[in-house]
């Protein structure tokens, strides 16, 4: 009789996906913290004390956390299929980042607006870094640890290490709330390398400076049909 199997033996067992067309059967499933392989992480947190020389009503902070992540899969072609690693890496970051967010802008409930982003290497397809925040593995879980309820704007590219990167953000539970269109720039500088992805979670305590432009609830109806028939236009 063979001997029990260990945690980590079990852990490393093939992945069987028994869907239709799967091409991963004999890809080993690591541990989520290892199959990870993060090389650093970053967090930036930015306090807006003024805008135009007056201090907002509400002042909000914002921050945005890195992770440097190893591809994991480097050297693989445009029909590999992505969702095995998808299924233990992305769970283990959406936690990690959203830890960090949390600790850093002073609870969950202090976090009103949230975004996400990623960079892939130049030696990964622009499929890489969707893959680590465009399924329910990342975004849900992100969602849920933030206590959201709207979905999570994004950007996504490749890029050379140091790229800066432009995230978008807006409120976790009311999306039309116009205050909170917001973004916030992010750059690891020595990130990504080549054979890289830098994954990216954000989010603010609050509305932009001074927001008063309406809000997407109360606006009038505009629509082209409209302009065409105002002869003012």
């Amino acid at each position: 009789m063979s001997p029990p199997a260990t945690t980590a033996q079990v852990d490393a067992q093939p992945v069987r996906n028994t869907e239709a067309g799967a091409t991963a059967d004999d890809r080993p499933r690591l541990p989520g913290r290892v199959a990870a392989r993060v090389r650093k992480t970053v967090l930036y947190c930015e306090d807006v004390l003024a805008e135009s020389g007056t201090g907002p009503a509400r002042p909000a902070r914002q921050a945005v956390v890195a992770a440097v992540i190893e591809n994991p899969w480097l050297g693989t072609g445009p029909a590999t299929d992505l969702s095995p690693e998808v299924e233990v890496i992305a769970p283990v970051l959406a936690k990690a980042l959203t830890g960090r967010l949390i600790d850093a802008l002073g609870g969950v409930e202090a976090i009103e607006a949230f975004g996400k982003a990623a960079i892939v290497g130049t030696a990964g397809e622009i499929e890489h870094a969707g893959a680590l925040i465009h399924t329910p593995w990342f975004g849900n879980l992100m969602r849920d640890f933030l206590e959201g309820e709207s979905i999570i704007c994004f950007a996504d590219v490749r890029g050379d290490a140091g790229e800066t990167l432009v995230v978008p953000m807006w409120h976790k539970t009311a999306a039309a709330t116009r205050s909170h269109y917001q973004t916030i720039s992010a750059r690891v500088s020595d990130a990504p390398r080549a054979g890289e992805i830098v994954v990216l979670a954000a989010a603010s305590t609050g509305p932009r400076p001074h927001a008063r432009i309406g809000d997407r609830t109360t606006d009038p109806t505009v629509s082209a049909e409209k302009l065409e028939r105002d002869p003012s236009w």
